[in-house]
């Protein structure tokens, strides 16, 4: 059975924590199942940003983990980060914003193979 969404961003903060990486949640979603996007700034103007990954790469079976996919392969400008996560929330009240600020780029997620 999957985490709750808010257990899950509990338990991945935590996990940025005991890295030193600080992280935060930006806005909070819908507790059970809302969809997770995880921005990491690099503190330099640039940040990445990490989406769930499409329900195609999971087996048939009902997903146990969250997987991720980076939506850019390099860094961006925040401000084109901030746009995208604007337009996701236009798309998805219900998803949640996480983010953290990692000079090194760290994000401690699951990623889809592919």
């Amino acid at each position: 059975m999957r985490l709750k969404t808010s257990i899950w961003v509990a338990a991945y903060l935590r996990r940025c924590q005991t890295e030193g990486v600080f992280g935060a949640v930006r806005k909070k979603g819908a507790e059970e199942a809302g969809a997770v996007f995880v921005k990491v700034a690099l503190m330099d103007g640039n940040a990445m940003l990490y989406a769930p990954a499409p329900q195609t790469v999971y087996d048939d079976s009902r997903p146990v983990e969250r997987l991720f996919v980076l939506t850019a392969p390099q860094p961006v400008s925040e401000p084109s980060v901030e746009e995208r996560l604007t337009k996701e929330l236009r798309f998805d009240p219900d998803a949640w914003i996480v983010e953290t600020e990692d000079r090194a780029g760290r994000h401690f997620l699951d990623l889809a193979k592919g």
